[in-house]
């Protein structure tokens, strides 16, 4: 009982247990700010909420929450330890300037961040492409974006200070039909037509339009279709028109073209 008694008088348990008992009240009063902001999600019907920039909103109140307990806690915990914040926080302007170099890739990101809510060039729902990933946006953060890629379901986080390289993706696929150079246009565009009633019977798309001729190639003429869908979904799009395609040119008996070599002997 002594040495438990002695334990417990030691000034370096008492501060490990009240650091400890102050980082577990953070994280409750953390949660119970995220639980009251998803239950108000769900019982509003206020449009700011249901769309989705309201919901990119309410993503972002929760990532600046986060932070600002975080750092409130950090400044608790250091005063619990008898370190003097105000000296603390009075001493950072000393060092300023180089504290500034060391942050400033994570300021650039918050200030992106914040410009990519406010210019509204994508929320949270919508499909983006990085590089050479096309990822549906999953949350726009402080410092960062997180999306899911559309082909292999990974999750990618991007800086938001390389928003520059970031594409919305439209609701557009194109999609070109070859069609051999000895099949008159007509029975070609009726074939077209066939093929747009099998494309539009497919699942998750929208429209379907025919655009003409895109281009005279060297075995084939190229039509030119224009799929309208959900970008989330364009991948299985795409590959559902293509079956549509081969499905509709089997059933105007016209052969899919491939390159072919002449070769003439004198």
């Amino acid at each position: 009982m002594e040495k438990l008694k002695e334990i417990m008088d030691n000034i370096w348990f008492t501060r490990i247990t009240h650091s400890l008992i102050i980082i577990i009240v953070s994280v409750i009063i953390y949660k119970i700010i995220c639980f009251v902001i998803d239950k108000s999600e769900e019982k509003t019907n206020f449009k700011l909420f249901t769309s989705n920039k309201g919901k990119t909103y309410l993503k972002l109140l929760k990532s600046i929450i986060r932070s600002i307990i975080i750092m409130i806690t950090i400044l608790i915990i250091l005063q619990t330890n008898g370190i003097n914040v105000s000296s603390v926080l009075a001493g950072v302007g000393i060092f300023g300037v180089v504290f500034g170099l060391a942050i400033q890739d994570w300021l650039k990101d918050i200030i992106r961040g914040s410009s990519i809510i406010s210019d509204s060039y994508f929320s949270v729902g919508d499909v983006v492409k990085y590089h050479e990933i096309e990822g549906k946006v999953l949350v726009i953060g402080l410092k960062t974006t997180r999306i899911r890629d559309l082909r292999t379901n990974n999750i990618i986080s991007i800086a938001n200070r390389n928003i520059d390289e970031v594409e919305v993706v439209s609701n557009w696929v194109h999609i070109k039909v070859p069609v051999p150079y000895d099949i008159k246009v007509e029975k070609a565009e009726k074939a077209i037509d066939d093929i747009i009633k099998l494309i539009k019977a497919n699942k998750n798309v929208d429209a379907v339009s025919y655009l003409g001729v895109t281009e005279l190639a060297d075995s084939s003429i190229d039509y030119y279709l224009r799929v309208e869908c959900n970008p989330e979904f364009k991948f299985q799009v795409r590959r559902d028109a293509l079956r549509s395609i081969l499905l509709g040119l089997e059933a105007n008996n016209i052969e899919v073209p491939f390159t072919q070599i002449d070769i003439h002997n004198k």
